[in-house]
Parts: C-alpha cells; structure tokens; sequence
C-alpha cells in the first residue's frame, strides 16, 4: 500500500475517533454527551415500579412527610420500635425529591416520577461537570472521551438511572462540583488581581461541605480533594513548578471550610453515619480516644485532626525543601520518602479501621459488600477498566493535572476493588484515567503508524473498541436490569395494609421490608440489613414467644425467601439444610422440574409416581405437597420412600422445591409448602405460591381512635399491664407509666401525655411481653 492510501487511512481512522473539530467544540460535543447519558438514565422509566429495594423506603418516608411535614420519628419502619430520620439519613436525601416534585409539578409530575427521575438528573450534571473539567485541564479530546465513558459506564449508570435512588450518587456529584473548582483554581487567567483565581479554590470546600446533606456515608469526598491536594503539590514539586506548590495547601484549607458546614449540616438536618450520636461514631471515638465537642462527627474530627493537618505540614515541607533541591534526581528520592512515610502513618492506624469495619459488616453477607471481582469490573466498566494503565503515559508531558488526577486514583481505585458498592464511586476515575490514556495512545502512535498499514488499523480497533465495549456493555446492562418487586407482592401487601392495624407489625426477609413500609404501610420487624433474628425465625430456631416480645402480627413467607435461602443459612450462621428450587423442563406425560445436579419427574394419579436425582442417585422421596389455585394437599405416593427428601410442586406458577429433612421441618418450609403448621397461625393471603401472608394469633393490641381519643384495645384479657411510653418527635422520651389492665378489654390513653407525638406500647401478662408496637398519634386521630 502507498505512503497515499496509508496517509487517508489514517485521516478516516481520525474522523472515525473524532468526528472533527467542529463536533468537538463544546456546543455540539456537550448536548451529544448530555444526550446519551439521559437516553440510557432513562431507559428504566418503561418499568411500572422502582428498582431495588432501598427506593421504596426513601419513596415512602417522602410520601409521609409531604403529608406531616419533615417529621423525625417515622412509625413505619422497625417495628416494634419505629425509626429516627435523623439517626439515619441526613434529610436532603429526602427532601431533593420532594423538591423537584414541588418545582415541576405544574407540568404534571407526579411525585412518584419526579422521584424517578431525580438520579438522573444529578447523575447527568456529574457527566457535565465532568467534562467540563477535564476539558480545561486536557482538552477537546480527552473531555469529550472522558464523559463519553462516564455517561454510558453502567459503572455509574445503575445508581443514577431512574427508579434507582442512592445517596452515593449526590456524593459523586458533588465530587464533579469540586473538581471543576479546582481546575477553575489551576487554570483561570487573572483579568484584574494576579491571584484572583484563588476564590475558585473554596468550591471545593463548599461541595465537600455540602455533600453532608445528602447522604449519611458521604465521606469519600474529603479523602478525593485531599488527595488531589497533596498529589498535586507533590507533582509539581516534582516538576519544579515551585510557585505553584502551596497552592496544594488553599486545596486542602479548603475543606477544613468543608468541615466546618457539615457540622452545622448535621446539626441541624442530620449527621453521618459515624456522628456522635451514632453507634458507629461513639465506637470510633472510643477506638481513637476523644471525646466530642464542637466538632460532632468522628470522621471529620478525625479529618481535622490528622489528615488536613498531615497534608499541610507535608507541603509546606515540600515549600522548603523546594528553596534548597534544585535537582530533580533529588527531588525524586524525596518524593519517595514522603510517600512512604506517608504510608507509614496511614498504616499505623488502620489495625483500628479495619477491626471496625469488620465489626460492622462481619454478618452481613450482601452483595455490596463482596469483593470486587473480574466480571464484576466488565459488567460495569466493559473493557474501558483495562486502559487505566495507559493514563500512565500521560506523565510524558509533565503537566500538573496529570498528579491531580493521580491523587483520585490513588483514594478511589483501591475503594472499587475492596467492595461492588463502590464499582460507582469508582467510576468518574476510571473514565478520567481511560478516556485521558486512550488519547494519549492515539497522540503518541498515530504519527508514528501512519507510515503502516496494520498498525494504522490496530490503533482505530484500539480507540474505538474500548469506548463502543463500554457503551455496549451500558446499554446491554441497562436494558437487562429489572424490578425486583411484580405484582404478586404489590397486591399482597395492598392487602395486608387493608386488612391489618395501623399499629401491626411484620415479619419477612430483609430485603422485602421496604416493600411493606412502601405498599402496606406497616413496620417491619426487619429492613434494610441482613437480620439474624428473621433467618433463624425462618429455620425453626425462634419461640413463639420471642415473636411475641417484638410485637410481631404477621408472617410472610414467599418465593422470594426461598430463593434466598442460602442467604438465609449464611445470616443464621446454619449449616445442613437444603432447599433447592426447580424449574420445569418440557417432559411428555411428565412433570418434570430440573435444576444444576437436581431433577424431580412426577406423575400425577390417584397415587403419585414420583422420582427424584440428587447427582447420581435416584430415588423416591418421603413426601409430596401440590398446590393448585390456593389449595395445598398431601398426595399418595405410589412406592414408599428411599431418599431423605421432600417435594413441592406448585402447578399454578409451574416450579418445584427439593429439601431434605431438615429444611422441611422449618417454619418456612411449613407455612410456604404445606397444610400442616401450628395452630396459631392463620392465613390471610395467598396468590397460590408466590407470596403468602399469616396472622399470627396472639393476645394482641389494636390501637384505633373514638372520641376524639386513642383506644387501645385487646384481643383478649390475658394482659395484666401495659407500658406506654411517650416522645417528641426528636427521640426524647418525656411520659413513662404503667397502667394495670387485668381483666380489661381496652384502655383509653391519656390525653397530652407532656406533649409526646408518638407512642410505644408494652403489652404484658406478670413478665411476660405478649405484645408492642409504635405509633404516630396523629396517624391513630386521622384513621
């Protein structure tokens, strides 16, 4: 091939990876990048309901304080007990949508869909900041790939699309705001005063500080910028840029402003997860040592304390240094020693850290919080994540961005590759460091390649697989995503909140507690995090009378959690169950239901044939339960039993369930497969073996209204006392008596109770609790 021909390949190989100059200004390269990230945020909204789980809990504190007002104490959620907004969430979690509503309502927004679309709009200006950053830092090019790979990694996609609601999104956000600040600080030409530049420099400050009003875990921002502080002044000491170094120091001044306003954010909408009034934050003080005083949150105290105090003194040391090495071999080794006496430091205490992280999560096996592993990075980043690497040689050009972006890395790469929750956190840095490299390639190679003919096609397959991988991989992903919740459980729990006491309380699997806040309207005993007491109610290993301590009305028990049922065992720390679900296979004349190392044919009759394989071993099980319609019967089984096994085969949704002994003598198995539990529970729903709701028949309290007063009445008389105990909506418990009850059907609370909102109630027979519950006395008046 010609030098000609060569020559025009590489002109179309560079209109292919960019278009042209025109496309790459910002009026056409930013709406395009605006474009694609809305399109895909966008793609759930053909779904009736929300994703996940967590959505329908914020969704539905959202509904209730539109009605209340921004009230703390929430009866809804944890029953018996209920829960403390502020001891959760800080409120603009809450209140951003609630907001958009508000501003856009007048178009015909509902609540529901401006609470849908809320993440997508915060996730797409992350996108625009983004670009807007790295276009001032690098350039045309890199900001146009960089936010190309932001805007379709699913990476970043699944927690800002819509339906999708997580707080990490709005700490990203704000991350984008404070990175835009600092490039404003680097790269703003003074019109008036030489250091005019400098007040670009408390934007980052004000996002760090900011970002405490939307989520209880938003502490990553302040490790990110103080990175980008001290990487950037240790990179231009480096590069013997020396009037620049201090500049690391306004940086990390900045955040200490940061501090300072999430504090006062705190006090008045909420602290984070380790504040001091918080389990965590009291645990970490106690760690380190130090009491709380103007600063109420561990981590900030801590931030203060140490890491901005570290970082500063650090660089005013690379000031000095700088007057007296004016060698760059030596600036090298004392660029070294910095970093590992750095290291040294951090490591020093993070014995302490690591010990309290696995205090926190040692019992909760979710996917969150597993290691991030090679198909976990594909899946959200395609193959963009294997050309980090090359943003390497973007140090050739020695320029100062290049550290900035370095010090991101160095906090946020390490965070994705601990647990999958921070696969999101980490994405912004994988499309900096993949989008800036992949550039750098095609600037470094093309004139080199344009001489050959293989190498000119290498570079385009290069520059343009990865981004189409990605994008590929985030549209794929996106459209594959489903809500968890159909309508089988809408309806059950529909029900349930029609057919049960504003005071009940439920019992079901963590995962579906949300479900009942949002769609019943009760509280769930469990919700949010793995809960050992509800793993071992499902496996036989808790007292009726334990249930009746936490005040718990109803059971239900599902598809769903039996599904989960390794999850279970994992949570109750259990072994030697098995309960297994099948799928139907298409047999003639067979019912026929496989599953890996598992088959179970079944021919119906008078008497049942019936044969099960467990890997190589065939054999006929003990017994069989069939359910059709919402009727669940015992059949006859032809030859008697060789395997310690149990069938289920439900012929109305088409599966089957295998057990062995031991699981099907658990109240899961009992209440979920057969006609044959105690007597103390009751049916009230069944769709016929997806969801089935029991009531749990105990002397209970219904708490109803009459006169203008709140009545709480008993099932029956077995009680002999109750405890009402009274709060304001802060926390503060500010009425206690105990009121004798023996022999009374119900019982009239007093009226102001020194003011108390909410109520909790203790039912007991002499030391015996036979029921409690929470409510809202407002809510009890209304009904």
């Amino acid at each position: 091939m010609n030098d000609e021909k060569v020559s025009l390949m590489s002109k179309v190989t560079d209109k292919v990876f960019f278009p042209s100059k025109k496309f790459l200004e910002l009026k056409f390269a930013l709406p395009t990048i605006v474009s694609i990230a809305l399109v895909i945020r966008l793609l759930p909204m053909r779904f009736k309901y929300l994703l996940g789980y967590d959505p329908y809990f914020h969704l539905a504190y959202i509904r209730y304080a539109l009605s209340h007002g921004w009230v703390n104490f929430f009866p809804y959620a944890l029953g018996p007990w209920g829960i403390q907004i502020k001891l959760f969430h800080p409120l603009g979690l809450w209140m951003t949508p609630a907001y958009v509503y508000k501003l856009l309502h007048f178009l015909g927004l509902s609540l529901y869909n401006a609470f849908r679309v809320t993440p997508v709009i915060f996730g797409v200006l992350t996108v625009v900041f983004t670009y807007l950053a790295v276009l001032r830092l690098y350039g045309k090019k890199e900001a146009f790939l960089s936010a190309f790979l932001l805007a379709v990694s699913f990476g970043h996609v699944f927690r800002s699309m819509a339906g999708y609601y997580r707080g990490d999104n709005y700490m990203l956000f704000w991350y984008s705001v404070a990175l835009l600040g600092i490039t404003l600080g680097l790269t703003w030409k003074p019109k008036r005063w030489e250091y005019e530049r400098f007040a670009f420099y408390l934007i980052p400050g004000v996002a760090t500080g900011l970002s405490a009003f939307f989520w209880q875990a938003y502490y990553p921002i302040f490790a990110f910028v103080l990175a980008n502080a001290f990487l950037l002044s240790l990179g231009v000491f480096v590069l013997k840029r020396d009037e620049k170094i201090v500049e690391g120091v306004i940086i990390a001044l900045s955040t200490v402003l940061g501090v300072l306003i999430a504090n006062s954010i705190g006090e008045k909408f909420g602290f984070g997860m380790v504040g001091y009034n918080r389990w965590l934050g009291k645990k970490i003080a106690e760690e380190f040592g130090f009491n709380f005083g103007f600063i109420k949150d561990a981590f900030l105290y801590l931030y203060l304390k140490y890491a901005v105090s570290l970082a500063v003194v650090t660089i005013l040391i690379l000031v000095i240094l700088a007057r007296f090495s004016k060698n760059r071999k030596t600036r090298y080794v004392i660029t070294g020693v910095l970093v590992l006496a750095t290291l040294v430091v951090a490591s020093h205490h993070y014995g302490q850290l690591n010990n309290l992280i696995k205090e926190i999560f040692v019992n909760a096996p979710i996917v969150e919080t597993q290691r991030t592993g090679l198909s976990d990075l594909c899946q959200a980043y395609g193959l963009a994540f294997l050309a980090v690497p090359l943003f390497g040689i973007s140090f050739r050009k020695k320029r100062a961005s290049d550290y900035l972006i370095l010090g991101l890395a160095l906090v946020a790469l390490p965070m994705l590759l601990i647990w999958t929750r921070f696969l999101f956190i980490g994405s912004l840095t994988i499309a900096l460091m993949a989008g800036i490299g992949l550039v750098e390639v095609y600037e470094l190679l093309a004139p080199k390649l344009k001489a050959r003919k293989f190498g000119v096609i290498a570079l385009a397959v290069l520059l343009i697989f990865v981004p189409a991988t990605t994008a590929y991989t985030g549209f794929k992903n996106t459209l594959s995503v489903r809500p968890f919740v159909n309508d089988n459980w809408v309806k059950a729990l529909e029900y349930l909140g029609n057919h049960s006491n504003i005071n009940d309380v439920v019992l079901t699997w963590w995962d579906e507690g949300h479900w009942v806040t949002y769609f019943a309207e009760r509280a769930p005993v469990a919700q949010g995090s793995p809960s050992k007491f509800v793993a071992d109610y499902y496996l036989g290993k808790v007292s009726e009378k334990r249930l009746m301590s936490l005040g718990i009305d109803y059971i239900i028990v599902s598809l769903d959690a039996v599904e989960k049922f390794g999850a279970i065992l994992r949570t109750a720390g259990e072994t030697g169950y098995a309960m297994v679900v099948l799928w139907p296979v298409s047999t003639p004349g067979i019912l026929t239901f496989t599953a890996p190392g598992y088959t179970v044919m079944a021919t119906p009759g008078e008497s049942w044939d019936v044969r099960v394989r467990i890997g190589n071993v065939l054999g006929v099980p003990v017994k069989v339960f069939v359910e059709k319609e919402t009727k669940v019967q015992e059949v006859p089984l032809k030859e008697r039993p060789t395997l310690d096994a149990y069938v289920y085969i439900n012929l109305n949704y088409g599966y089957a369930i295998l057990m062995n002994g031991k699981a099907f003598e658990t109240p899961l198995a009992k209440l979920m497969f057969t006609n044959n539990y105690s007597k103390n529970y009751q049916l009230l729903y069944s769709d016929g073996g997806i969801v089935k709701i029991f009531r749990f028949l105990h002397p209970n309290v219904i708490v109803t209204s009459q006169n203008g007063s709140v009545v709480l009445r008993f099932t029956n008389s077995t009680g002999t006392a109750i405890g009402v105990y009274g709060y304001l909506d802060n926390g503060t418990l500010v009425y206690r008596k105990w009121f004798n009850v023996k022999g009374k059907s119900e019982f009239t609370l007093p009226k102001n109770l020194n003011g108390s909102v909410v109520v909790r109630y203790v039912y007991v027979q002499k030391g015996t609790v036979l029921d409690r519950g929470v409510f809202r006395i407002e809510d009890v008046l209304k009904s």
